[in-house]
Order: structure tokens, then C-alpha cells, then sequence
């Protein structure tokens, strides 16, 4: 897919939302430098790890970018990393970070060499603290909804959801902000805070206006869908399964395929009121699930497993991460979004390219990670402009990293 073919992102980033910012730009076709200090900047050891070591997480955040290993404390080297993000094109000059050094690589000074910069910062929150998905959680009140009904104990959850969120709002807001300047009305910086990405979510979600108006708090419900019904289910073979009644239709496609019709509406009939409307299926859960229970629990999953499909019904089965890789077709080479990728230093394994699918555009393959500093020297010589003799002497004087330049060798 190459949908942004032309477009020249430069990527300084760490942790979570920026790489995958800048990896789904790649992704979408543009070019992304990133560019690290020596060594590695503080993904390159993140878990998970390979068994050699090798951090997956960089395989996975870093798919189809190109790299620059930089020393960033060296004038030389914040001269070079200026000259890349501030390299003239009209499709250049766009700028995405969350390790903003006022008075070197903020928009003030980077502006200077170039004014129609456009520059994405994702900060902490907005009064410059650092904050991170398992920081912003806590202090917004998210782990007091989440894990078993009757524990008190605050549940972190795996999943960084803000700065996944956070990543795409940087892909969004450096692409709208692009088309401010192709308009003509100039480079800015955008500024987008990880801890107010979480708070909008929540006023979005009525999360907000439901404290503000409401007495009650909301409080945890296991496994079950907030609002409506959804509930897991241990089976007679021991495993567990997740069946959504959030709509209408889902619903009565569960009591159908399940046979409780009569049921419910006894339910219904002894508790005077409709169970066709959501509210009274959240509200009275634990009566619907007490019928639906034993219906699970004498049948194993392939018992009912084609019907529910055929049915179309809402549903899935809880697996571990290992199980669904073995196991599910929507992660195996069957979806043309994985391919087979040989990623260096680590091993072939499924990676995805990007989800989105454009009529107008063949889907591009997913691409592996750069190694740490593979680029420099093309980045050196067709971005900041260097000749062979100053590239020599950069890497004589320790400035970059390569791979394959990684020592100090004779200027040409």
C-alpha cells in the first residue's frame, strides 16, 4: 500500500504511541527515519524478548522504517538530527517525537531552519509530567471498574489502550495539520497529551457526565458487558465462552440458538418488564445468566459452535495469546493482512501489515524492522546532504552507528 508514497516522516521516539505512530505511516507508504543514540535508544531491549534476546517489541513497533544511530549528546550529532528533520521537499519537513528537548529539538528552535515544520508532540499530560498507560489509568479511575464483582482491589489492564488511542490521534493530527499546509497557510506544532487522550475518552464514553450526575459509583462486573448483557460461560469441556446480547437482534438470536425463549419471557413475566430493552438486561443479568448457565455447561464448544455461527450470532472463545496464534485463522497467513517475515537478528514469524484496505491500492506486505542504525548512511548522504568524505569522518569520530560501520575505520 503505498497511499503516502512521497511523504518523509522523521520519527524520535520511545515506549508506545509515537513508534506506532510512525509505524503506521510506514505502513501507509511513507518514509519514516527514526533515529536512536548509540547503542539503542530505550526500546531497543523492551519485552517481550526472542529467545535470543532480541527485542520483539522494536520487530514489532518498527516495521518498514529506516534508521539512523545518532550520538545525540555530540553537537555534531544534534546538527545532523536537525539537518534530517528540517531536510528541504515538499513532502518533508513533518516531525513526529515525544522526547521534546527544549532549546534543541522542540518546534521553537527546529522552526528556525525550516518554517513550515510540521511538528506532532505527544507529551505526559499537559503540564509536562511524564505519564504512561499504567499511571494515567490509575489516576482516572479505570482499575475500579475492572475484575471480579466481589473484589475491592484496582485491576491495571494489559492493554495500553491511550497510547494505542494517542498513537492514532498523532497519525490523524500530523496528516491534518499536512493538509493545513498544503493549503498554504503554513508549518505547527501539534501538541497532544497522553493523559488528556484518556480524559476525552472518557467524556466521550459518558463516563464523565455519569459521576457528575449520578450518586452511584460504577462498579466492577467481571466479565460481563457494562450496559447491556454479555457474559462468559464455562462449558461442559471446560472452556470458557464470551456471548454478546448487546442489540436487539443479538439477543434474540441468544435465547433462540440456546432455547430459552420461554424462559425470558417467564423472566419477564415475573419481574414486569421487557428484556428487550438493554438497560433491563444489564439490570437483571444475574437472572438471565442463572437461566442460561446450565445450557453452557452441559454442552462442549464444538457442540454448538457451527450453529452459533450459521445463526450469526455475537460470540467468541477465551483462549491465551499462543492458543489464538495456533488456532485462529484471522491470525495466520489465511488473512492477507500477516505475512511470513524474516526479521534480522531474530527469526521468521507472522507480522501484520496494515489493517486498513484502500479500493484504489494492492495491499503491500508487511516489511521487518530496520536493525538498529541500518540506514545511516543512505540517510546521511540523500537526507542531511553529507558527502562520502564527511560520512567517513562521522563515523571515524564516533557521531554514527551502522551496522556494518559500527567501528572506527580510515577517512576516505
Amino acid at each position: 500500500m503505498s497511499v503516502l508514497k512521497g511523504m518523509r516522516v522523521v520519527e524520535g521516539s520511545a515506549f508506545v504511541a509515537v513508534p506506532l505512530a510512525g509505524m503506521s505511516l510506514a505502513q501507509m507508504g511513507a518514509e519514516v527515519i527514526r533515529f536512536d543514540r548509540l547503542g539503542g535508544g530505550l526500546d531497543a531491549g523492551r519485552w517481550p524478548l526472542a529467545p535470543n534476546g532480541e527485542s520483539l517489541f522494536w520487530a514489532g513497533m518498527n516495521k518498514g522504517k529506516k534508521s539512523i544511530a545518532v550520538d545525540m549528546k555530540s553537537p555534531e550529532g544534534r546538527e545532523l538530527i536537525t539537518r534530517i528533520i528540517t531536510a528541504p521537499g515538499e513532502d518533508a519537513g513533518l516531525f513526529l517525537t515525544n522526547l521534546r528537548v527544549r532549546g534543541w529539538m522542540d518546534y521553537e528552535t527546529l522552526s528556525q531552519y525550516r518554517r513550515d515544520l510540521v511538528m506532532v508532540t505527544l507529551t505526559g499530560d499537559r503540564h509536562g509530567r511524564p505519564q504512561v498507560d499504567y499511571t494515567v489509568n490509575p489516576a482516572l479511575g479505570i482499575p475500579h471498574m475492572t475484575g471480579p464483582v466481589d473484589s475491592d482491589e484496582p485491576v491495571a489492564n494489559a492493554l495500553p489502550a491511550w497510547d494505542l488511542i494517542a498513537g492514532n490521534m498523532c497519525v490523524s493530527a500530523l496528516l491534518a495539520a499536512e493538509r493545513h499546509r498544503l493549503r498554504g497557510k503554513g508549518g505547527q506544532e501539534v501538541e497532544i497529551a497522553l493523559k488528556d487522550v484518556a480524559a476525552a475518552t472518557l467524556g466521550h464514553l459518558g463516563m464523565i457526565g455519569d459521576v457528575t450526575l449520578n450518586s452511584g459509583d460504577r462498579g466492577k462486573s467481571g466479565n460481563a458487558l457494562y450496559g447491556a448483557y454479555g457474559q462468559d460461560f464455562v462449558c461442559a469441556d471446560g472452556r470458557g465462552v464470551m456471548v454478546i446480547g448487546l442489540t436487539d437482534r443479538q439477543w434474540r438470536g441468544i435465547c433462540k440458538a440456546t432455547g430459552t425463549v420461554e424462559a425470558m419471557a417467564s423472566l419477564e413475566g415475573r419481574l414486569g418488564v421487557s428484556l428487550a430493552d438493554e438497560g433491563n438486561r444489564w439490570r437483571f443479568r444475574n437472572e438471565i445468566t442463572a437461566i442460561l448457565k446450565p445450557w453452557f455447561a452441559q454442552r462442549r464448544v464444538p457442540e454448538f459452535e457451527a450453529a452459533f455461527n450459521d445463526a450469526g450470532l455475537t460470540w467468541s472463545e477465551f483462549r491465551t495469546v499462543r492458543e489464538a496464534v495456533e488456532q485462529d485463522s484471522d491470525l495466520s497467513t489465511e488473512n492477507p493482512m500477516f505475512t511470513e517475515v524474516q526479521q534480522p537478528g531474530i527469526g521468521t514469524f507472522r507480522v501484520p501489515a496494515h489493517p486498513a484496505v484502500f479500493s484504489a491500492l494492492q495491499r503491500s506486505p508487511a516489511r521487518p524492522a530496520p536493525t538498529l542504525g541500518q540506514h545511516t548512511e543512505e540517510i546521511l548522504a540523500d537526507v542531511a546532504g553529507c558527502t562520502g568524505t564527511e560520512i567517513a569522518k562521522l563515523f571515524d569520530a564516533g557521531v554514527v552507528q551502522s551496522p556494518t560501520f559500527a567501528k572506527p575505520r580510515n577517512a576516505a
